[in-house]
């Protein structure tokens, strides 16, 4: 993928006036960084809708896309494990009717099975530059927040200390029928949002959250992108 056409993206929110990517967005730029993040599509219509379906395959899930809106778990904007069509086409036209947002779009993405939660971040601190953290994610990220930081760059030895020194790190190991998690997958993924934080000056903070491990495998499913 080409990294000049994802950072595009960046160019045309910015002179939109946007400060805050949509979570397609967000993705695109992790895509582009190979971080990995779920099959999806963007649509804005019925027709687009119902390729995406086709496209996507069930089950799948069915968001709000939209960079106006942050949380959308807490507002309802969000509808998993989604079996069947006649159930997909009464969710979008709820959301294309009910929806009081100006810059909205939906987003058909693929249903990622998985009970393991993380998240990695990127936050600019004025001293010591952009800084990645990493640690437990879900609805209780805010709350818990068992995380471990570093400031980037960081090569991968640090980016495998960082996983055993949250808390719950033992999440990671094998147990109850659940694989290992793929360490050098989120090695990778964490030195890539370090990557991202020290080539784009024009991204201020990146959160994904959450990061779900599916048979071990992390893949980011959602994101979310704040500018400078």
């Amino acid at each position: 993928m080409c990294l000049e056409k994802d950072m595009d993206i960046i160019e045309n929110a910015l002179m939109e006036g946007r400060k805050v990517l949509s979570e397609y967005e967000s993705k695109q730029v992790l895509r582009a960084y190979g971080i990995p993040v779920t099959k999806e599509k963007e649509v804005h219509d019925m027709k687009n809708f119902r390729d995406a379906l086709a496209g996507i395959g069930f089950p799948l899930v069915i968001k709000v896309n939209s960079p106006d809106v942050s949380h959308k778990t807490e507002h309802g904007f969000v509808h998993v494990d989604i079996r069947n069509q006649k159930e997909a086409m009464v969710i979008f036209k709820k959301i294309m009717k009910e929806t009081e947002v100006v810059n909205i779009s939906v987003l058909v993405q693929e249903m990622i099975f998985g009970n393991r939660e993380l998240m990695i971040g990127l936050k600019h601190d004025s001293q010591f530059g952009p800084c990645v953290v990493f640690g437990l994610g879900g609805i209780f990220t805010e709350i818990l927040q068992d995380v471990s930081v570093r400031v980037a760059p960081i090569k991968k030895s640090e980016a495998l200390k960082m996983m055993k020194e949250f808390k719950a790190h033992r999440i990671l190991d094998a147990f109850r029928g659940m694989p290992r998690a793929d360490l050098d997958q989120l090695a990778h993924m964490i030195m890539a949002v370090g990557r991202v934080g020290l080539e784009e000056p024009r991204i201020k903070e990146i959160d994904i959250n959450p990061v779900i491990l599916s048979a071990g495998k992390p893949i980011a499913v959602d994101a979310l992108i704040a500018l400078c």
